[in-house]
């Protein structure tokens, strides 16, 4: 097994920068990961995408093999061919969505069981099975093991149990993917809130040796806090010399305090779900476009951005295509959305290069906190 090249360019702290050379590009690091759930990144097109400066999409393995096939995507040409887009790609491992969206799942030794939420029909993901998915038949660039997850709060005991299977199930997804130059593994550590469990989950990962590793089973119940404090100590438990990676995050200020504590990577849905509910991430906290008092705003989201759907629109327009419940609302705000994200990774690589992380981290949080009238939104 060939480990793409990772190189770390700059240290500021526990925080980096650096780039991930793939096959079919590069990855600057920090990344952030727009979700193309079933191979698209809802509401836009891979064009628009490629222009917030995203170097990685994350595809889903659990939607794909339900629809339309795993199968059926490689006999399409795999899918980079089949959604148009030649940039790496990293596809999870479908145990997450086995576990919160299927109607019906039983975990055993070998496999999960589980009945698709769309029809009822059973299926079985293995290690073997899920390497199988998204290394021979998506052809995925960087493919993710199988793993057990469990919601927080959980016991020290059920999160210790979830843990070793995921390592014994890492050893079985090692075992699969085999020897491959083109595509990557990551490892999951996995343990909760429990640093002694995360560090037995990372000594066992390690042992086995992989491409890189993701932390786990974070961003599912524990809150922000306890989020920050798990990341004090589980990215220092991974090998420096390979990506680490924040699987599900998240929030803007999550993000801000995990490259602080050392994280590389990351993905998460929020960008343009909030998107299609009216929500806009800026500099100075989310805005809701519902509120009236955008009604007559002629300003735009940011008026300092390429991307058009933040730079060329004012707020009043966004206003009116929310409440009129028109679609183009809907793009509009999740392009911007993606674009203030990569805007933000861009952000903190020059922080991290510039020795000013600790200042770009009070800085940010302190806008984000204090826009009076700032809300959540959708």
């Amino acid at each position: 097994m060939t480990a793409f090249p990772f190189t770390v360019q700059a240290t500021d702290g526990r925080a980096r920068t650096g780039v991930l050379s793939t096959p079919r590009g590069e990855i600057r690091t920090p990344a952030f990961m727009p979700v193309g759930t079933a191979a698209t990144v809802k509401a836009l097109t891979v064009d628009q995408v490629a222009a917030t400066g995203a170097d990685i999409l994350l595809g889903n393995t659990y939607h794909l093999m339900l629809r339309p096939t795993a199968e059926r995507v490689k006999r399409l040409g795999g899918l980079h061919r089949f959604m148009r887009w030649d940039r790496p790609i990293l596809t999870d491992s479908g145990g997450f969505q086995v576990m919160s969206l299927s109607k019906i799942a039983k975990v055993t030794e070998e496999a999960v069981t589980f009945q698709s939420h769309l029809d009822g029909s059973r299926h079985v993901l293995s290690p073997e099975r899920s390497m199988e998915i998204q290394a021979d038949l998506l052809g995925s660039d960087i493919v993710m093991q199988l793993d057990e997850l469990v919601a927080l709060p959980a016991t020290p005991e059920r999160a210790g149990e979830a843990m070793r299977l995921s390592a014994r199930w890492g050893q079985r997804s090692k075992n699969a993917f085999g020897e491959r130059d083109a595509q990557n593994l990551f490892a999951i550590q996995q343990g909760g809130l429990d640093p002694a469990l995360r560090g037995e989950s990372a000594e066992r990962l390690i042992e086995i040796g992989f491409d890189g590793y993701a932390i786990g089973g974070l961003a599912v119940g524990e809150g922000h806090q306890a989020m920050c404090e798990a990341l004090d100590f589980a990215p220092g438990m991974l090998p420096a010399e390979r990506p680490r990676y924040l699987m599900g995050v998240g929030k803007p200020i999550d993000i801000v305090e995990a490259v602080y504590r050392g994280v590389d990577m990351f993905d998460c849905v929020l960008p343009t779900r909030s998107g299609r509910h009216g929500q806009a991430w800026t500099w100075d906290g989310p805005l809701n476009l519902k509120n009236a008092r955008f009604a007559e705003d002629e300003t735009p989201l940011d008026a300092d951005s390429d991307v058009p759907a933040s730079r060329d629109y004012s707020k009043a327009y966004l206003h009116h295509l929310v409440k009129s419940d028109e679609i183009l609302g809907q793009v509009l705000l999740s392009w911007h959305n993606l674009a203030f994200f990569q805007a933000l990774m861009t952000a903190l690589r020059s922080a991290v290069s510039e020795g000013r992380i600790s200042a770009f981290r009070r800085s940010f949080a302190a806008r984000q906190s204090a826009r009076p009238g700032s809300d959540s939104g959708g």
